[in-house]
């Protein structure tokens, strides 16, 4: 079933694991909730699919979207941005955006920066566990550039000290500064690179 779930992800561009999950159940004939695959083996049946039948198109589209990250996060450097998700965790492809978690106490600093500079950003939010007692609603604002999508995620400042939990698998997420983002790029990091997890601070 994780297999499968993974062909989803990978061929239909669905992002969320739990609907991969779903999906794949679903198609399999499976009913029971307790027979689901976890979301870390997901992940690493997804890794699988792409070495197996993306050998060549995934890692270009894994080094196209850093470099529009790190593109990204020079122009959006006064908000502090750090590399979250699939294009930092090596599983990026051709359906994935470049999510960036940005840093201001002020929730309408990026959407107005964006603004000034000419980008139209779609405004959405998404609920964030900040830990595993406190959740957040915050600010997300999507847009495109340069034939990449874009998903930016605006945290309060204090957020910058430890990073929320990953949804995949309830640890501190792994994110990644300009600096670490370019250590990697130098480093020619492939697809089945994981990166350290954020220390705070």
């Amino acid at each position: 079933m994780a297999l499968e779930a993974a062909r989803l992800i990978s061929e239909h561009g669905i992002r969320d694991y739990g609907h991969a999950k779903r999906r794949a159940a679903d198609r399999l004939g499976v009913w029971d909730e307790q027979a689901l695959p976890r979301n870390a083996e997901i992940e690493d049946a997804l890794r699988e699919h792409q070495r197996l039948f993306q050998p060549a198109s995934q890692p270009q589209a894994l080094r196209v979207r850093r470099a529009g990250a790190r593109t990204a996060m020079r122009f959006l450097a006064r908000f502090e941005p750090r590399l979250v998700g699939a294009v930092l965790e090596g599983t990026a492809d051709t359906h994935s955006a470049v999510c960036l978690h940005l840093f201001s106490d002020d929730t309408d600093a990026v959407a107005l920066f964006l603004t000034d500079r000419g980008i139209s950003a779609e405004t959405q939010s998404r609920r964030i566990r900040l830990d595993r007692e406190r959740e957040l609603l915050v600010p997300v604002l999507l847009f495109a550039a340069d034939d990449l999508s874009f998903d930016l995620t605006v945290l309060p400042l204090d957020a910058l000290r430890q990073a929320p939990l990953d949804p995949i698998d309830g640890r501190p997420l792994a994110r990644a500064s300009l600096a670490a983002l370019d250590a990697l790029l130098r480093e020619g990091a492939g697809g089945g690179d994981r990166p350290a997890r954020d220390k705070p601070g």
